[in-house]
C-alpha cells in the first residue's frame, strides 16, 4: 500500500528520541493510524476501539501495558482514562519503554496528559493533509473548486473515498457519537442545525447570542458546543490580534472550519459548479488558506500564532502571523484577477498595528505573481 508522506513525520521522529511518549490527536480520519503504523512499523498496536482488547486494558491494565516489551501503540487512548497513570509508572521506572498513544478527542486526552503524563510526553496534532502533501494528486489542472469541494481528508486524497460518500457518513457516525458521547446532547437534530448554521458563518466573528437564538437554545448552550466542535477538530477559532495581549483574550474569534470539504457538505453544496457560484465560495477559499497555515505551523511542532485584525473604522486584515518575532501580514482573495484594492489595508499596517509587519502578501487565485515590490503577490499552490 502506498503511503502518502505526512509532513510532521520529521519533527515526530525526532521528539521519539527525547521523549518516551508521544502523543498524537486530530479529528477522526485524518490519518493518525496510519501515520504512527508507518512510522512505528516495530511496534505493536491496540486500538481502544475494540471492545474486547479495551476490557482487557480496563480490568487489568498492568497486564495489558506489560504484555510486550516492544514499544506500545495504543489507538483512541481516551477510551481507558486510568492507562495514563501506569504508563507514568512505567515510564518513569524505565524510560526506555516507548508508547505512542493517539487521540480523535483533544479534551480527553489533554485532560488526561495534564494529570498524569506532564513533562514526558510530547504532543503533536494531525489535521487533514495540507495542499502541499496532495499536490501529487491535486495536480495542476485541479481547479481551484475542486479542491474547495474534495477537501484534504487522506481517504479522498487517496481516492479511496469521494466527497458525496465519506462527510454525510463522517458527521453521522463520527460526529454525532462524539457529540452524544461528551455533551449527552438530547436533540441531535438542534445540534446539526447548530452545525450547519456555523458553516454559514465561516470566515465571520462569532457570535454565540445570535446563534443561541436561531437554534433555540442558551448561549451558554452554544458555547458549550462549540467547544466540543474544538475539541473534536472540526472547527478552529481565530483569535483577534491586539498590540495589548490581554485584549487578545477578550476579543470574538473568527470562525473556520478545519476543512473546506465538511464546510461544502454542511452548507448543502454538491457540485463544484453549484460550488463556483455560492455566495461563500470566498469565505471558503479564505478558510482554506487559513487551514494551510495552521497546518503548516502544528506539522512544525509548533503553536499556530495565527491572528486577524479589525478595528471599529472596519479596517480588516485576513491574517497575522507571528514566527520567530516577526508579524506577517495576509490579505485572502479567491478573485483569479489581480485588483489593486487588494493592497488597501496592508498599505496602512504602519498605522493600525504598533508591531512592525515584515512581510505583506496577498494571496489570490491567479497565475500573476509579485515577489519584488513592498506587498508580494502570490498564487495559493505557493504559500509554503
Amino acid at each position: 500500500m502506498e503511503i502518502i508522506e505526512r509532513e510532521i513525520s520529521r519533527v515526530i521522529l525526532k521528539a521519539i528520541e527525547y521523549y518516551s511518549v508521544i502523543c498524537v490527536t486530530g479529528p477522526r480520519q485524518s490519518g493518525k493510524s496510519t501515520l504512527i503504523k508507518h512510522l512505528f512499523s516495530d511496534y505493536d498496536i491496540f486500538s481502544l476501539e475494540d471492545l474486547d482488547v479495551r476490557n482487557y486494558a480496563e480490568n487489568d491494565p498492568v497486564g495489558f501495558l506489560n504484555q510486550t516489551e516492544n514499544g506500545i501503540i495504543l489507538d483512541e487512548v481516551q477510551r481507558v482514562p486510568s492507562l495514563f497513570s501506569y504508563i507514568q509508572g512505567i515510564v518513569d521506572n524505565n524510560p526506555k519503554r516507548k508508547f505512542i498513544l493517539s487521540g480523535s478527542s483533544n479534551f480527553q486526552v489533554m485532560k488526561n496528559i495534564t494529570q498524569s503524563l506532564a513533562g514526558r510526553v510530547a504532543l503533536f496534532e494531525l489535521l487533514p493533509m495540507s495542499y502541499n502533501e496532495a499536490a501529487d494528486i491535486y495536480t495542476k489542472d485541479t481547479s481551484l473548486d475542486e479542491i474547495l469541494f474534495n477537501g484534504l481528508y487522506p481517504a479522498v486524497c487517496a481516492k479511496k473515498n469521494i466527497p458525496e460518500m465519506l462527510y454525510p457518513f463522517y458527521v453521522k457516525t463520527y460526529l454525532e457519537k462524539d457529540v452524544r458521547e461528551l455533551l449527552q446532547v438530547k436533540d441531535i437534530m438542534q445540534f446539526n442545525t447548530f452545525l450547519k448554521l456555523c458553516a454559514g458563518r465561516i470566515g465571520s466573528v462569532f457570535n454565540a447570542s445570535q446563534l443561541a437564538n436561531e437554534v433555540g437554545v442558551t448561549a451558554n448552550t452554544i458555547t458549550s458546543w462549540l467547544s466540543i466542535l474544538q475539541t473534536s477538530y472540526i472547527v478552529y477559532l481565530l483569535p483577534p490580534y491586539h498590540d495589548n495581549f490581554g485584549k487578545r483574550l477578550i476579543k470574538s474569534p473568527k470562525l473556520y472550519f478545519c476543512d473546506t470539504g465538511l464546510a461544502c457538505y454542511l452548507l448543502n453544496i454538491e457540485t463544484t459548479s453549484q460550488l463556483s457560484r455560492d455566495k461563500l465560495r470566498g469565505a471558503l477559499f479564505e478558510n482554506f488558506v487559513v487551514s494551510e497555515f495552521i497546518k503548516h505551523r502544528l506539522n512544525q511542532g509548533k503553536e499556530p500564532h495565527l491572528y486577524f485584525y479589525r478595528d471599529s473604522n472596519q479596517n480588516e486584515i485576513d491574517l497575522l502571523s507571528l514566527e520567530e518575532g516577526e508579524l506577517s501580514a495576509f490579505e485572502i482573495k479567491s478573485s483569479m484577477t489581480y485588483n489593486s484594492v487588494f493592497e488597501k489595508t496592508l498599505k496602512k499596517t504602519a498605522f493600525l498595528i504598533k508591531q512592525p509587519v515584515s512581510h505583506k502578501t496577498v494571496i489570490y487565485a491567479g497565475t500573476m505573481e509579485n515577489t519584488v515590490s513592498d506587498i508580494k503577490l502570490i498564487n495559493y499552490k505557493h504559500l509554503f
